[in-house]
């Protein structure tokens, strides 16, 4: 249960994008044991925390990075549970000051795990103060201004940093190397989303066929986030048509998924408006991302982290020092379509 469970919102405030987060939330496994997929991750994760459960340690800092919707969030929070600590989070752009990251340094205990998402976005002057607070478990804090202005420094518990970023690129160097493990999460197989569906199925009262489950993940670009978000749409769907069988056979959920516009490729209507612009406007390319961006009508960041990653991982778009370029995949792709 989430602390908004226990605020008394009123009869009409509860909507549909509340009730995603609510089910979001349920459907995150807990364990390293209930995770499905990223094995390799998941093994070496499970030496390190034993081992630092054996020493009696804090669990050294950790990275995770990657596409979004892969499970960087929900692995910090594994993290936490399977070291029995305290868990807290925030996000690069939330701490703007020193004193924010001061005040929650100073609210964590010994072996708890913080986590920073978006930890690329934290500004220069924070990542000054983290130094420090992630290598020596230190903080030096100039308190004062002008020539009364004098340097303190406080001794901070032995923590987990879990930091998560779809950008490992624009981390800087010194803080990179200041982690003691990082992992780079992939892009998961249709079997092991299938495996994802039917458990978040089971979950939401959802009772799939197995053909049912694979037609939901194999449109689902590789990333657990989506897969449940469509099937979360699916069972709207099957909930209103009275004539559907139990176990949910393939038909209904394939009807869904056209009417989402989420085709067997799982692109949805971004993805073909801008393979349709890169290649029907720009002759396939090279093409540079703002020019694309404005073409589409859409924000470059939303292309560049959200659009393009699978794209290119399926091999329909290439990234060169002239722009975007539309491979061949793409053209015969869009020449049937």
């Amino acid at each position: 249960m989430s602390e908004m469970d226990d605020v008394d919102r009123g009869p009409l405030s509860f909507d549909a994008s509340d009730s995603d987060r609510v089910s979001e939330e349920s459907l995150r496994p807990r364990t390293l044991d209930e995770m499905i997929g990223q094995r390799r991750l998941r093994e070496n994760l499970g030496v390190f925390v034993q081992a630092a459960r054996q020493r009696g340690e804090a669990l050294d800092h950790v990275l995770f990075y990657g596409p979004p919707g892969l499970g960087k969030t929900s692995l910090a929070r594994i993290v936490a549970t399977e070291m029995g600590a305290g868990f807290h989070a925030t996000s690069g752009p939330a701490i703007e000051r020193p004193g924010d990251l001061a005040a929650l340094l100073s609210n964590v205990e010994e072996g708890e795990v913080l986590f920073i998402d978006e930890i690329h976005r934290l500004s220069a002057s924070v990542e000054e103060i983290l130094y420090p607070g992630m290598e020596d478990f230190q903080l030096d804090l100039l308190i004062g201004e002008g020539p009364s202005a004098r340097s303190i420094r406080l001794d901070l518990p032995r923590f987990t940093l879990v930091g998560a970023t779809t950008r490992a690129g624009l981390l800087t160097s010194p803080l990179r190397d200041r982690f003691g493990w990082s992992a780079r999460l992939e892009y998961y197989p249709v079997d092991d989303l299938t495996e994802i569906v039917l458990r978040s199925g089971r979950l939401l009262g959802v009772d799939l066929e197995l053909e049912a489950a694979r037609e939901i993940a194999s449109r689902s670009r590789g990333t657990p986030r989506v897969a449940n978000r469509l099937l979360r749409r699916v069972r709207d769907f099957v909930e209103v048509q009275d004539d559907v069988k139990r176990p949910v056979p393939v038909e209904p959920v394939g009807f869904a998924l056209d009417r989402l516009e989420v085709d067997a490729a799982g692109f949805d209507s971004l993805d073909r408006a801008l393979l349709g612009t890169l290649i029907d406007k720009f002759g396939g390319g090279p093409v540079g991302l703002e020019t694309l961006a404005a073409a589409v009508g859409e924000d470059k960041g939303t292309l560049e982290d959200v659009v393009e990653p699978f794209l290119i991982h399926q091999g329909f778009l290439d990234r060169t020092p002239r722009g975007r370029v539309a491979t061949q995949l793409a053209l015969e792709f869009w020449r049937k379509a």
